[in-house]
């Protein structure tokens, strides 16, 4: 019985072809991946503001600052998810508003702030 010495199923080089091949490839879906996630993401503008209740327990809001307080076009405040008040006129700065309706324990209030570019988010989500 004679025995051949090199009884390879596929030569080295074709599999060191189809090695690197598999890495770029891998590479490509990844790299499509990572960088597709980063398009979605929308930056956050920054308009702090404060919230406390007053001795009639309605709450006032004020307005303190932040980079984007000049690109605010108004601010939607919801009690326990019923629109409660909007804050459209001159809002920057040291505006303050007051909620309409005295504020009860449990109460969850959001205030969103809306700007100019058309994007929205939410400022205050607290509970009273």
């Amino acid at each position: 019985m004679m025995f051949r010495e090199n009884e390879d199923a596929v030569s080295p080089v074709i599999g060191v072809i189809l090695m690197v091949a598999i890495t770029v490839i891998l590479a490509a879906v990844i790299a499509a991946f990572v960088f597709g996630m980063g398009s979605n993401v929308q930056t956050q503008k920054m308009v702090p503001v404060t919230a406390s209740l007053n001795s009639s327990q309605h709450l006032i809001v004020t307005v303190q600052g932040g980079g984007d307080v000049a690109t605010l076009k108004m601010l939607n405040m919801t009690i326990n998810g019923t629109g409660d008040i909007n804050a459209t006129k001159d809002v920057g700065v040291g505006t303050t508003f007051n909620s309409s309706s005295p504020i009860v324990g449990g109460s969850h209030v959001i205030i969103v702030a809306h700007f100019m570019d058309g994007s929205q988010q939410v400022v205050l989500d607290k509970f009273y």
